[in-house]
């Protein structure tokens, strides 16, 4: 019984809500064809460290299907969203030993790459060195919030990535 009803599904278009962009970089995560450093994974959801953080264990949850803007998330997905949010969320506030937290969702405006992802960011602790690079070539009044962000990013360290991920796993 089993192989019939797997057989009748081999081969089958799949719904237009689960569709993979192949030249999408989440897309190619999501299916294991690009490298990530993962901490949480189900079947609507993937989750992993951002590889240009703007702090230490700055996570990434995307749907594990291509869909370019929230607006347009079918429920299932984004109710998975939702779920993974949170629970990455709370894990990551308790492996960092910070509660205090940025959570963004970008539709097209500032939005890097077109495929609906979480951004979930720690926030810098009051006194806390923020390790952040400074455009000197343009004037701080000419910047605006999101070329900061952007420029004070640097490579996430695959050491540091593995003890992040540890430590967030950890509380999932």
């Amino acid at each position: 019984m089993t192989s019939f009803v797997i057989d009748a599904h081999v081969g089958r278009d799949l719904p237009v809500s689960w569709c993979i962009d192949e030249g999408c970089p989440f897309c190619n995560i999501v299916r294991r064809a690009a490298p990530a450093h993962r901490i949480y994974e189900d079947g609507y959801v993937a989750a992993f460290l951002d590889i240009l953080p703007l702090r230490p264990g700055h996570t990434l949850v995307v749907p594990k299907t291509h869909i370019s803007r929230v607006s347009e998330l079918p429920a299932d997905f984004a109710a998975a969203l939702g779920v993974a949010v949170s629970k990455i969320s709370s894990a990551l506030t308790k492996a960092m030993e910070n509660t205090a937290l940025n959570i963004v969702c970008n539709q097209e405006y500032a939005q890097a790459v077109p495929h609906v992802h979480y951004h979930i960011i720690p926030a810098p602790r009051p006194g806390e060195s923020q390790h952040r690079r400074v455009d000197k070539q343009l004037p701080e009044d000419m910047l605006d919030m999101h070329r900061r962000e952007f420029h004070s990013r640097n490579e996430l360290d695959d050491d540091d990535a593995k003890d992040i991920v540890g430590r967030i796993k950890a509380f999932l």
